[in-house]
C-alpha cells in the first residue's frame, strides 16, 4: 500500500492567510501595514510568525495573537503555530502613520477636504437634558447596524457621556502622533473622557476646547467613514463655532423636546447656521409623548408641537425647508440602554423609541453627498 507523502505549507500560502487578519484598531490587513516581521516554516509543518505591534503594551496583543493563530492554522499542511510579538521602531511607526494619511506628512482634517464623501452631522440642542446624546448614540448604532461605517466625536467636552452610553470601555492607542479610537457596536468613538482620570471635570477655556476638537478630527485615525456624528454641547458656544470653522460642510441636526420653552432655545441654537453658512438637515423631537400604562392614550408630558415649531422657525430664518425627521416617544428602555451601554435600537429595535430612531437613522444614512464642491481631477482642454 502506497504511503501518502507529507507536503509542508508554503510561505505564500501562510502569507495569504495572514492577509485575512486585520489589525483590530486600524482595521486593515497586518500584511498591508508592515506588521508581519517574518514567517518561518519547519519541515514538520510547524509555523512561527513574528508580528510587529504598533506600540509596546498594545491592549489588543492577545486578539492579534489569537487571530493570527487561527488564520495560519487553517492552512493545509500546518501542524502548529507559534506567534512571537515585537514592537515597531520609531521609523517604522512614522512610515505607518504617513501611509495611513495617504503620504501626507502634515495633519489635516479629512472630512473638511473637497474630496471627502463622509456625511458629517453636528447634533445640536439649545438646552441640556433634551436627550441629544441619547439620540446621537442610537443614530450611530442604528446606521452601523445597517452596514455603514460610522464614527462619533463626543464634542461635549464638559458633559461627555457618549462612551458610557455606547458601551465603549476601551482606551485609545497612540501610534506616533496618530490616535487609534476604540469602538463598540461597530461605531468608532473618541471622547475627552478617555483621557481624564476617573470622573474628573474638564476646566478649559475656548482655545483649549478648539484644540481638543481639532485633535479629535485630525489626529484620530477614522479610516473611510460613511457618517461622522459630532455630539455638541448645548447652546451656541465655542465648540459650535469651532465645528463651523474646522468642518464647514457639517450639517446641523437639531434636537428638542415638545416643550415650547425648549423649542425656542433650540431654534436659537439652529439659527447659528445663518452665520456659519451651514445646512440644517432637520429637527428631531425627543420625549414627544408617553403611552399611558393604563389606557391607549398618549400623555404629552412635555407638551406638544415643539419640534414642528422649531422646524417652521428655522425654515423662515434660513429660507430653506427644514423638516421634522421624527418624533421619539418617552421610553424607559431608551434611558436604561444609555445607562447600560446598550442602545435601544439594538436591544429592542421594534420598541416605539427604537423604531422612531431607526427611521431617522435610515433617512440620514441614506443621504448621499453630491458632486458639488468635489474635485474631479479634470483639466479643461482647448481644442482650437
Amino acid at each position: 500500500m502506497a504511503t501518502e507523502t507529507y507536503t509542508p505549507p508554503t510561505a505564500d500560502a501562510v502569507r495569504t492567510a495572514l492577509a485575512t487578519v486585520n489589525d483590530p484598531e486600524i482595521h486593515k490587513p497586518i500584511t498591508d501595514l508592515g506588521m508581519v516581521k517574518s514567517v518561518d516554516i519547519a519541515e514538520d509543518g510547524a509555523v512561527k510568525v513574528a508580528v510587529y505591534l504598533t506600540v509596546s503594551g498594545c491592549p489588543l496583543r492577545d486578539t492579534i495573537t489569537r487571530e493570527v493563530t487561527t488564520a495560519v492554522s487553517a492552512v493545509a499542511g500546518v501542524t502548529g503555530v507559534t506567534v512571537e510579538l515585537d514592537v515597531m521602531s520609531d521609523e517604522q511607526r512614522r512610515e505607518l502613520t504617513s501611509s495611513l494619511r495617504g503620504g501626507q506628512a502634515e495633519r489635516e482634517i479629512p472630512f473638511a477636504q473637497p474630496g471627502s464623501l463622509t456625511r458629517v452631522y453636528a447634533v445640536a440642542s439649545g438646552k441640556g437634558g433634551v436627550g441629544k446624546s441619547s439620540v446621537t448614540v442610537n443614530l450611530a448604532a442604528a446606521m452601523a447596524a445597517d452596514g455603514l461605517k460610522v464614527g462619533v466625536v463626543d464634542a461635549d467636552i464638559y458633559g461627555h457621556s457618549v462612551p458610557r452610553m455606547l458601551g465603549v470601555d476601551g482606551r485609545p492607542t497612540q501610534v506616533e502622533n496618530m490616535i487609534m479610537p476604540p469602538s463598540a457596536n461597530g461605531v468608532k468613538v473618541i471622547s475627552i473622557g478617555m483621557f481624564t482620570p476617573g470622573n474628573a471635570p474638564v476646566v478649559w477655556r475656548g482655545p483649549m476646547l478648539h484644540r481638543a476638537l481639532q485633535q479629535f478630527l485630525a489626529d484620530v485615525y477614522w479610516g473611510d467613514l460613511d457618517v461622522l456624528l459630532l455630539d455638541l454641547p448645548p447652546g451656541t458656544g465655542d465648540i459650535a463655532i469651532s465645528v463651523a470653522q474646522l468642518v464647514p460642510n457639517a450639517e446641523i441636526l437639531v434636537v428638542t423636546t415638545p416643550q415650547q420653552a425648549a423649542a425656542e432655545v433650540a431654534e436659537r441654537a439652529g439659527s447659528i447656521a445663518v452665520q456659519t453658512h451651514q445646512k440644517i438637515v432637520g429637527v428631531v423631537e425627543n420625549m414627544s409623548g408617553m403611552p399611558c400604562p393604563h389606557c391607549d392614550e398618549i400623555v404629552d408630558v412635555f407638551g406638544s408641537g415643539g419640534g414642528q415649531s422649531v422646524a417652521e422657525g428655522l425654515t423662515r430664518t434660513t429660507g430653506a425647508t427644514v423638516p421634522v425627521l421624527g418624533q421619539i416617544p418617552i421610553d424607559v428602555r431608551l434611558r436604561e440602554g444609555g445607562d447600560d451601554g446598550r442602545p435601544v435600537v439594538l436591544t429592542d429595535p421594534e420598541s416605539p423609541a427604537g423604531s422612531a430612531l431607526r427611521a431617522i437613522a435610515g433617512k440620514l444614512g441614506g443621504c448621499q453627498r453630491g458632486l458639488a464642491g468635489l474635485s474631479l481631477g479634470i483639466t479643461p482642454r482647448n481644442k482650437f
